[in-house]
């Protein structure tokens, strides 16, 4: 159904109580190398080493575990387990949904949609995000049928109002243990305020209540919240992709510089700043975007400054809020994790059991690496570890997709948990799906 009208007066009063509303040092917010990880060669089977899997390709993961290529699907996206035991892969660079059996053995499912992103199964119902509206479709023995829409209208690059210019245009869409269905909606640029006063509203998250219903915000200031899951718990988790080019913030001199340096673009600044969300949402909460930033430095402003991935607070963007009265940045809830700035999270899942010793319960995400950062920051699968309702700090799962000269072979989108206790891996760049096996799988 269309979202309602009155998306705007919800998206106020959301932007109303997160005005009003209210650790110590440690490594920047890149992912940690465990001294478990060692190199091992990735397995290629015959017929799928055409490029980059011409050449030997090695990747690190933990002590013990392998991974090889599973299947070839050129620009694989998203990833959902069917309940017969299939692997849903996403394509939305060609309109398709790519379903791949136990074999690897691939089929298409669904052809001529509009950027199919985000899949979700709840039972035998497959919840499936185009850029411009969310269906559920009935499966069984391998076929998606009779869908029924769930929320129509959402913006895409074909909007009127959008003259075809949507950076963020690819939706993911999750199920809560309630039934309410979660929906990201990316902002159309870099720093574009009018995407918060739109309807819908850009640059959140909307939600449609159980057994259907107008969408409302349910998460607002949400840049590009492409990693969106629901914890074991029930609560519902979202990784950012946050702001570009950011102006160094502060009042005061930046390095070495002779004055004060607010307002300037600083390639070193920017490189480190903003860090990449990672946050539990709740109703009404804002993630700032694009008044207030996520600053991890333990001495803001300070070139050099170790930063704290945890616990993170805001401060004002000096182009769009210096005076501080579009949002109050001190108010806003602190973000209880991050990743270093630009890494570009993408797909994310939650493990509650299924993994062995550390791994056994944590959120994995697929950290795509930057494009503007020098050198670049690296694309992994990362794992957060969960306990208590809460997510620790990053650690890289797989690495070993970026040289020394930062070219790259690989760039994972999304890492789900296989019925054969397997992590699958997709990879957009490569065009593959790998499976990472832990020891005694």
């Amino acid at each position: 159904m269309t979202i309602r009208r009155v998306a705007a007066l919800a998206l106020a009063a959301i932007l109303l109580l997160s005005a009003c509303s209210g650790s110590s040092a440690g490594p920047a917010p890149s992912a940690a190398a465990p001294a478990s990880l060692v190199r091992v060669n990735l397995t290629v089977p015959a017929g799928l080493d055409t490029a980059p899997f011409d050449t030997q390709r090695q990747v690190l993961v933990p002590q013990g575990w392998t991974m090889s290529v599973f299947a070839r699907v050129p620009y694989a996206r998203l990833e959902a387990w069917a309940p017969d035991g299939d692997l849903l892969v996403s394509v939305p660079g060609n309109g398709t949904v790519v379903r791949l059996t136990s074999d690897g053995k691939q089929s298409v499912l669904l052809s001529g949609l509009n950027q199919p992103h985000g899949l979700t199964f709840v039972g035998s119902k497959l919840y499936l995000a185009q850029s411009d509206r969310v269906d559920v479709y009935t499966y069984a023995s391998g076929v998606a049928k009779d869908p029924k829409p769930i929320l129509t209208g959402l913006p895409d690059a074909k909007s009127p109002e959008l003259g075809g210019a949507y950076a963020h245009a690819l939706k993911t869409v999750v199920v809560g243990h309630d039934g309410s269905v979660y929906v990201s909606v990316g902002s159309t640029g870099n720093v574009s305020p009018d995407d918060l006063t739109a309807n819908p509203p850009r640059a959140s998250i909307l939600r449609v209540p159980p057994g259907g219903g107008p969408a409302e915000p349910f998460a607002v200031g949400v840049r590009n919240g492409t990693g969106l899951a629901i914890a074991p718990d029930g609560a519902v988790w979202t990784a950012v992709n946050n702001r570009d080019n950011i102006a160094y913030p502060f009042d005061q001199p930046y390095g070495g510089s002779d004055g004060p340096s607010q307002g300037e673009v600083i390639p070193d600044y920017v490189r480190d700043h903003p860090v990449e969300p990672l946050a539990k949402l709740t109703q009404g909460r804002n993630l700032g975007w694009p008044y207030c930033n996520p600053d991890a430095d333990v001495n803001p402003g300070v070139k050099g400054s170790p930063q704290n991935p945890s616990n993170v607070p805001f401060t004002r963007d000096v182009e769009t809020n210096k005076d501080g009265s579009r949002l109050d940045c001190t108010k806003l809830p602190r973000l209880e994790q991050s990743l270093g700035a630009h890494s570009a999270p993408l797909g994310m899942s939650f493990v509650d059991g299924g993994l062995p010793g550390e791994y056994a319960h944590g959120a994995l995400i697929g950290v795509h690496g930057s494009w503007n950062a020098s050198p670049p920051r690296a694309p992994e699968v990362s794992f957060f570890p969960w306990a208590n309702g809460d997510l620790g700090k990053q650690q890289t799962l797989v690495g070993g997709f970026q040289a020394v000269d930062g070219s790259r072979w690989g760039r994972p989108v999304d890492a789900v948990l296989g019925p054969d206790h397997a992590v699958y891996v997709s990879d957009d760049q490569a065009g593959a799906i790998y499976r990472l096996v832990p020891p005694h799988s």
